[in-house]
Order: structure tokens, then C-alpha cells, then sequence
């Protein structure tokens, strides 16, 4: 059956993938964003009239928030380790986001190029409560590219 193209994707079919590994037990991945200044500047044609022009700028680094379970992965805990403490040599990795169809396959991506963890969050905890923890994790990157 061929997708229907004007079709809006849901969001409930995603994933997170970090140096190629998918994360596990994600809830929402929030507020994915990402800068450019706009160069504005004025100048006069030939028959003297003002003319104003708008130009792209610099990239600015973007950042979005990933609500996840927390479990025991010891892949997503040694790379937010590896943020906290400062070793961006490790911390430093390729990611997606990834929007599936109905069927879940892949019909959008994108790619954050050098993400590492900035901030970690877990959710309150409370003698008695029968809730899931989770951690909140924000997520800056350098580059975002559409794939």
C-alpha cells in the first residue's frame, strides 16, 4: 500500500538513535531546535531607490529534551557520564530522531551531528508511589541536518 503523501506523520511512532544505537524506553523527545541570525542590510538600486536585503548568518548550536525510562542501559549512562564529567572526547556522538510510519518504517530523520547530554533530571521519587523513574535528559548538538 503506498503512503498517502499528504498525510501529517504521527507522533507517536519515533526513536533515538545514538552512534547507531537505538534508545530504549523513551517517552518524548520535546523542544528540537535550532538557530540562524538573519543578516539584514540596506542598500539603493540603481534608480535610487531603497532596497532591503536578507541573507543567512551564522548557525547557532541547537538542543532538544528526551524523556526516557530509567533502566539499567549502561550505553546511555556512560555517555551521560561522559558529558557530566567533561570528557567530550566520548561525549561527543552522532544522533537521530527517527519518525516512523504505521507499519514503522522510517520516513523521516534528523541528524544532530556532535550531541552530547547538557542537563539530566530525574523524576521525584516517593516512599509508597507506584510510578515509573524517569529522566529527563537535554541534549545539545552542533549541527542539525535533515536526512
Amino acid at each position: 500500500m503506498a503512503l498517502d503523501t499528504g498525510d501529517a506523520l504521527t507522533t507517536h511512532n519515533f526513536g533515538l538513535q545514538i552512534d547507531g544505537v537505538m534508545v530504549e524506553t523513551l517517552q518524548e523527545i520535546s523542544s528540537l531546535s535550532m538557530e540562524q541570525d538573519v543578516i539584514e542590510y540596506q542598500q539603493v538600486s540603481a534608480d535610487g531607490k531603497p532596497i532591503i536585503k536578507k541573507l543567512p548568518g551564522v548557525k547557532k548550536a541547537g538542543e532538544c529534551t528526551v524523556t526516557r525510562g530509567a533502566t539499567q542501559s549502561q550505553a546511555f549512562t556512560e555517555w551521560i557520564a561522559a558529558s557530566i564529567a567533561g570528557n567530550m572526547g566520548q561525549a561527543r556522538k552522532d544522533a537521530s530522531i527517527i519518525f516512523m510510519d504505521y507499519e514503522l518504517n522510517e520516513v523521516k530523520r534528523y541528524n544532530l551531528r556532535n550531541a552530547w547530554c547538557t542537563k539530566v533530571e530525574l523524576s521525584g521519587t516517593k516512599a509508597g508511589d507506584a510510578a515509573a523513574l524517569t529522566e529527563q535528559v537535554t541534549i545539545t548538538f552542533e549541527e542539525l541536518t535533515l536526512g
